[in-house]
């Protein structure tokens, strides 16, 4: 008979599985450059829809949900494109996003954070 996971026991497999599809893609780039979009902000300004892509040689990845899992986001849909909804103001959330992600992709090496670089689109 088998084991059914938790849902707690699922979400930490979908966040180590994301985290070891995200290295893969940026294996063998020395400063992978992580491309955001603003798709939406809030009225309040509090928060904002961010998407994010990454090109490596002719090909385009788009890491929402990946990025999304890793991190613990919310994804969020709205006109026809997903994004990660990040909640915050005062700084560059696109650089805090991709910093965030690094940190988490790269933890236990020096400036982790700035493994990733960030572009804005």
């Amino acid at each position: 008979m088998a084991k059914t996971l938790s849902k707690r026991a699922l979400k930490e497999l979908d966040r180590d599985e994301s985290i070891e599809r995200l290295r893969a893609i940026f294996d063998g780039d020395d400063k992978p450059t992580i491309y955001t979009i603003l798709r939406h902000a809030s009225d309040s300004g509090m928060s904002r829809d961010i998407s994010l892509l990454y090109v490596k040689g002719k090909e385009i990845y788009h890491l929402n949900y990946s990025v999304a899992c890793a991190l613990g986001d919310r994804l969020v849909s709205r006109n026809g494109s997903d994004a990660i909804r990040v909640h915050g103001a005062g700084m560059d959330m696109g650089f805090h996003l991709v910093y965030s992600l690094s940190s988490v992709l790269y933890a236990g090496q020096d400036r982790a954070g700035y493994v990733l670089s960030h572009r804005w689109l």
